[in-house]
């Protein structure tokens, strides 16, 4: 695997966890009027935050890292001329 690939993948997919966290705990303390459960498994925790922070959470950050990575392959392409290691067309 090329290390130029490696370093691009795993920063995007870093990078854009961190700003979509950023951005849900934002949006979910100005929707709810308070901060996030830091830890969702505390059972002091509604059941019903604790999951909505879950999916929410696994949700937005998910998208995110395939939208970082899916740029930063394009970006590839364009500097290389070719799919970087690892990925190839799946017929679509």
């Amino acid at each position: 695997m090329s290390k130029t690939w490696s370093v691009m993948e795993k920063g995007s997919g870093i990078g854009a966890a961190i700003v979509a966290r950023k951005a849900l705990t934002t949006g979910w303390s100005k929707a709810a009027r308070r901060k996030p459960p830091e830890n969702p498994a505390d059972p002091d925790v509604a059941l019903a935050e604790a999951m909505a922070w879950a999916v929410a959470t696994g949700a937005l950050i998910a998208v995110a890292r395939t939208l970082a990575m899916r740029g930063a392959a394009r970006y590839y392409v364009k500097s290389t001329g070719h799919l970087p290691p690892g990925l190839e067309k799946d017929g679509q």
